[in-house]
């Protein structure tokens, strides 16, 4: 080794070796990382060089650390997202926002377009919440409803009118440690139900853009189903991707 050359110091190899994980998909979205015994052990490293690299990670964005649990992988921040996703942001959404209302929550029969996206029979009952979250000018700007499957629900609030202190995925995760890792979203353009012109104060009939997503934990289970509704002349989506 030269006099110009130097080895990193033994926790940002532990980073660069984790981050090489996370990018060639060796530990995926939502797995949980090997134990700090196991990583002690594996790089031959003392437990506070480990806990070291594991909290620059985290600083990083790379993964997410639980007291008591272990640390989760949350993805790889040098990709950046091409896409506004919708359902993700409706997902984190705090009900407290200024301009929320909690139109409904309680059990409901599950429309078809939504059955199948949480793979239930059309006409199954569920917990459906449902909002009304104003935009910028104080006019109704989107209708969200999240149906979960009656075991999901079960032992949380989704069902009572009140106003959830935190979002639906916080919520969820506190309560049921239903931690989400992958999103599919459906888009169409179509008009709007009576429900939803009254909801958003539209005229009947008015263009809507309808998503349809899906949200599945690590081992591909459905947690909840997310119906949105946009009015068409006031929202669009834009979309920007790699030809390979």
């Amino acid at each position: 080794m030269s006099e110009m050359e130097f080895a990193p110091p033994k926790y940002a190899r532990i980073v660069q070796a984790i981050q090489r994980r996370i990018s060639d998909g060796t530990y995926a979205p939502g797995a949980m990382l090997p134990s700090e015994s196991q990583l002690v052990r594996e790089f031959g490293a003392g437990r506070s060089t480990v806990v070291r690299a594991l909290q620059m990670l985290k600083m990083q964005g790379w993964i997410d650390r639980e007291h008591g649990r272990g640390s989760y992988v949350k993805g790889d921040p040098t990709k950046p997202s091409d896409r506004a996703r919708t359902a993700e942001a409706a997902y984190d959404a705090a009900e407290s926002a200024l301009g929320t209302v909690i139109a409904f929550a309680g059990r409901a029969d599950v429309p078809a377009r939504v059955a199948g996206a949480l793979g239930i029979p059309d006409g199954a009952p569920a917990v459906l919440r449902r909002r009304v979250s104003a935009d910028g000018e104080g006019a109704s700007g989107r209708l969200v409803s999240v149906w979960a499957p009656l075991d999901v629900a079960a032992g949380t609030d989704l069902g009572q009118a009140a106003p959830l202190s935190v979002s639906v995925r916080a919520h969820l995760f506190a309560l049921k440690q239903l931690r989400p890792v992958r999103v599919t979203e459906r888009l169409c353009a179509r008009a709007a139900t009576s429900e939803e012109a009254d909801a958003l104060s539209l005229a009947p009939g008015s263009p809507v853009l309808g998503i349809v997503a899906t949200v599945y934990d690590a081992a591909g289970q459905p947690i909840v189903a997310l119906d949105i509704t946009l009015p068409g002349d006031l929202n669009e989506l834009e979309d920007s991707y790699t030809i390979t």
